[in-house]
């Protein structure tokens, strides 16, 4: 790592505000922040091109796609897996991500609980070697419905690399499911039978029934037992919502009515949507929409959930379809995100962060990363 590293010329975004100005790195932290340009010898000049801080990735499931790539395949090499996994991220501009593995099933073939325990082992071994990239910390999301999911989060809620646990409910005719032709309509490639349809919603309700509550307490008590930040999955109601906060959640993560958002913002809690939704302009399942929720002024966050490189188009698309300053888009996806996990090391230009950048050009509406820098080195 150079000691030192000067980018000039950049348009710097920082938390308050965007300019034309320098960046200066040292030992691995950012020093000086200006809003002129330098003619220090080696200064490097970006030419005008984007300089954000690194992005902040809080819940995707994108790990999980490399160890599943078809139903019911799941990769030998789970080294290659994660591999291929941080390189998706990295190149999006996401210097921190938090994986986000399932604990527990709400619809699948078992694979969930091989991935959960391959990916923490392949990501600690990947990490502690220095074979990834961007800097990786695990999202356990827990399915309270299913019946052996406190069996399985109890051997990780001490893993080093656990950071942030969620609790869902993806029971057909609850939540995203409340309305359950739009969880027939999700899963209409499993050509079901209306007798094994009529089966599978029978024994989800029981499931439920059973287990939901019980388990969503024993996963919040063990969690905050440890001071790991808590988010709740789907809110829909209000609810929803005072569970949430009861529970101690900080964090809303896709609300699915404005209801519930507007009452989790109320309450202090960060409101988190997908990035995929934003650059679709929609959800894929028909709930609410994030540019409607950020012209409203109840969007805090963004999470890419299933396509890595939908943070950094959601940025662009909240500055021309909702009006957001830059600034504020960029938070978005770093220093809101970091506040809200608790990482208080990096997330925004700031001197003393950490100098986790990305130098990002906007070509045809399109923003592509040309460079990232982790730590005040090349990354990518």
């Amino acid at each position: 790592m150079s000691a030192e590293l000067i980018l000039t010329n950049a348009r710097v975004v920082t938390r308050a505000a965007d300019f034309t100005g320098t960046v200066v790195v040292r030992d691995g932290l950012i020093a000086e922040v200006a809003d002129t340009p330098s003619a220090a010898p080696g200064a490097v000049d970006l030419g005008g091109d984007l300089l954000l801080p690194g992005l902040i990735e809080m819940h995707t499931d994108n790990m999980e796609k490399h160890f599943e790539p078809r139903p019911g395949v799941l990769w030998p090499n789970a080294l290659a897996a994660a591999a291929a996994h941080d390189t998706q991220v990295i190149g999006a501009g996401i210097t921190t991500v938090y994986d986000a593995v399932s604990v527990g099933e709400y619809r699948g073939r078992g694979m969930r609980r091989e991935i959960l325990n391959q990916s923490l082992a392949a990501v600690q071994h990947a990490q502690t070697n220095g074979m990834l990239r961007a800097n990786h910390l695990f999202h356990l999301r827990c399915e309270v419905s299913d019946p052996c999911v406190v069996e399985l989060f109890e051997p990780f809620v001490d893993h080093p690399l656990t950071k942030l646990v969620s609790v869902m409910d993806h029971t057909p005719g609850q939540r995203q499911w409340s309305d359950i032709s739009k969880f027939v309509q999700y899963y209409k490639g499993e050509s079901w039978t209306p007798e094994q349809l009529e089966g599978i919603l029978a024994q989800c309700r029981e499931d439920q029934e059973k287990y939901s509550n019980k388990h969503r307490r024993e996963i919040v008590a063990l969690s905050r037992q440890r001071n790991l930040p808590l988010a709740s999955h789907d809110d829909a109601t209000e609810a929803h919502v005072l569970e949430s906060l009861a529970d101690g959640c900080v964090i809303s993560e896709f609300p699915i009515t404005f209801e519930a958002a507007e009452m989790a913002r109320r309450h202090g809690q960060g409101t988190i949507m997908g990035g995929p939704n934003v650059v679709r302009g929609g959800s894929h399942s028909g709930n609410i929409s994030a540019l409607d929720l950020a012209r409203r002024g109840l969007l805090n966050g963004l999470s890419s959930d299933y396509v890595p490189y939908s943070l950094l188009q959601s940025v662009i698309l909240l500055t021309e379809k909702a009006d957001m300053a830059l600034h504020d888009a960029v938070a978005c996806v770093s220093a809101n995100i970091a506040a809200m996990v608790g990482l208080t090391d990096r997330g925004s230009i700031t001197p003393g962060l950490r100098a986790d950048l990305v130098r990002v050009t906007v070509q045809d509406n399109t923003p592509l990363v040309r460079r990232v820098w982790r730590d005040g080195a090349v990354v990518y």
